[in-house]
């Protein structure tokens, strides 16, 4: 008999599938838009707008589409219990960051850290752990109702996963895209940077792309 872990996880991984199945069929169907030649991050043909959504940021003010306009910005969804993937993600962006910090703060690439686990990280705490790998990440989290509207219309999945029988009720894990959503200055879902990340090929294409905005 299947373990409820293991097929919480299959059921992810083929969700992330046939979104990659997808995507690849969209970048195959229609010819890439004219830019900069990437490397790592995959922009979509036509970049689609988000539907409403409401955050709450580390400061306590609201992250609305609005604030993300002006910037390209690399999201992505984790915990703070999380043991692995989350830390070496973002210390991967960091990396990224740090060879962006040259550039005007006006048009500076961003990186957007969402919280899905409200239970346990609020908002002080996803703006401590957001800043300590790098100070400009921003954090934000919401209701669980919000997250999952938020993450379906990035084509982003989580799912929370309870612990071993007898376990304590806070003793859960939560399975996770590792994938990042790319948006655009305008605040549209734009393209993706699948898994294993490379620091140096996300700073360059994203430095790449706040040029040819400026062009």
């Amino acid at each position: 008999m299947f373990n409820r872990s293991i097929l919480i996880v299959l059921v992810i991984a083929l969700a992330a599938g046939l979104g990659l199945v997808a995507s690849q069929h969209w970048f195959g169907a229609r010819p890439a838009p004219a830019g900069p030649e990437l490397e790592t991050v995959r922009l979509f043909p036509q970049p689609r707008e988000l539907p409403p959504f409401a955050l709450q940021q580390s400061d306590g003010t609201q992250l609305v589409p609005g604030e993300l306009h002006g910037h390209w910005t690399l999201v992505f969804l984790g915990f703070t219990s999380c043991p692995d993937v989350c830390p070496t993600t973002l210390a991967e962006l960091a990396q990224a960051q740090k060879q962006w910090e040259a550039l005007p703060e006006a048009r500076r690439p961003r990186v957007l850290f969402v919280s899905v686990d409200p239970e346990r990280d609020t908002p002080d705490r996803i703006g401590e752990y957001a800043a300590f790998f790098h100070r400009d990440t921003l954090a934000a989290t919401a209701d669980i109702p919000s997250l999952e509207a938020f993450a379906r219309s990035l084509s982003l999945v989580f799912m929370k996963v309870p612990g071993p029988d007898g376990a304590p009720e806070d003793a859960y894990t939560i399975d996770h895209s590792a994938a990042l959503a790319v948006l655009d200055p305008e605040g549209r879902m734009a393209g993706v940077v699948q898994a294993p990340l490379q620091p140096a090929a996300i700073a360059a294409d994203l430095a790449a792309l706040t040029a040819a905005v400026r062009q």
